[in-house]
């Protein structure tokens, strides 16, 4: 159990610690929104991952690539939906205030917006079918036991990453209002970035 405990742990921290998409929105809306609103997308994982579990243990592998590719189509194109928006509030000239933050957004809305960019990127498919998704079958073949401790140091390392994320990047867009506008057009970039490539990749360009 011990064993299955430290692979979870092991896999949670790399996921959460390699920048994506999501890791982008997160410190885009921690900058943004300030942590305490940003914390809340922490929980989309643990939402949007349970369709991921079925899909990918019983259902994707029984589907053509091109599932996959229309899924990483869509996703970049939600993802340059978001840079977008982002850059047009920016270049017209919203503030951020004395406390570091932008106007109002709703703690639903914010949820909302992370658990579709969850859905719609192809890396958690891509993740729970070809590395979470064997390790758990295997674990659980063994004992619930043994399944649920991979998941609890899956996600507890996951989550905990995010959430050093969230609020590193809170602190250092409150030092300088210029360095708050540089972070948000920084991820502005990385996601045009991250958005084309999740297209050219779904399209089969270059390939």
């Amino acid at each position: 159990m011990l064993a299955f405990l430290i692979q979870g742990l092991s896999l949670g921290f790399t996921a959460g610690a390699t920048p994506g998409p999501l890791q982008t929105f997160m410190i885009q809306s921690s900058v943004k929104y300030g942590w305490h609103r940003a914390l809340i997308c922490i929980v989309s994982p643990l939402i949007s991952d349970i369709p991921f579990v079925f899909l990918t243990l019983f259902v994707l592998r029984q589907f053509p690539s091109q599932i996959i590719q229309g899924v990483q189509i869509f996703g970049g194109a939600f993802v340059l939906f978001l840079a977008y928006t982002t850059a047009r509030s920016l270049r017209a000239g919203v503030t951020i205030n004395a406390d570091g933050v932008l106007p109002d957004i709703s703690l639903r809305a914010l949820l909302g917006r992370t658990i579709l960019l969850n859905w719609l990127s192809p890396g958690p498919y891509i993740f729970w079918a070809s590395v979470n998704g064997p390790l758990l079958i295997s674990a659980v073949n063994q004992s619930v036991l043994h399944g649920v401790a991979f998941l609890v140091g899956f996600y507890g390392a996951f989550l905990s990453i995010l959430a050093a994320w969230v609020i590193a990047f809170d602190r250092l867009g409150r030092i300088d209002a210029r360095i708050t506008q540089a972070i948000l057009w920084l991820t502005v970039g990385v996601l045009v970035i991250f958005g084309l490539g999740l297209i050219i990749s779904g399209l089969g360009i270059g390939g």
